[in-house]
């Protein structure tokens, strides 16, 4: 399975993208969309899916910009998070 199949059966977490471009998305739009708004088992489904580094890395680059879309609360959460487990 891909990211962009598994956000395909959750598309309430992208519901800003059109249902029919949710197979086009970045791995960036599902990871962020996955840690902000998901539960813990999407969370856990998705780093299955890309791996603890991919996943890591990619929050990582997101949350280095000056402008990111995280609420500060997830992204100190999965900052520590991966920190432990990636």
């Amino acid at each position: 399975m891909t990211a962009q199949q598994f956000i395909k059966k959750r598309p309430y977490l992208l519901w800003h993208v059109n249902h029919k471009d949710l197979g086009k998305v970045s791995d960036e739009a599902v990871v962020e969309a996955v840690l902000n708004n998901g539960d813990f088992d999407d969370v856990k489904k998705m780093i299955r899916i890309l791996g603890a580094r991919k996943t890591a890395g990619i929050f990582r680059k997101q949350t280095r910009r000056k402008r990111t879309n995280y609420d500060p609360k997830i992204a100190h959460y999965f900052d520590l998070y991966f920190k432990k487990h990636a």
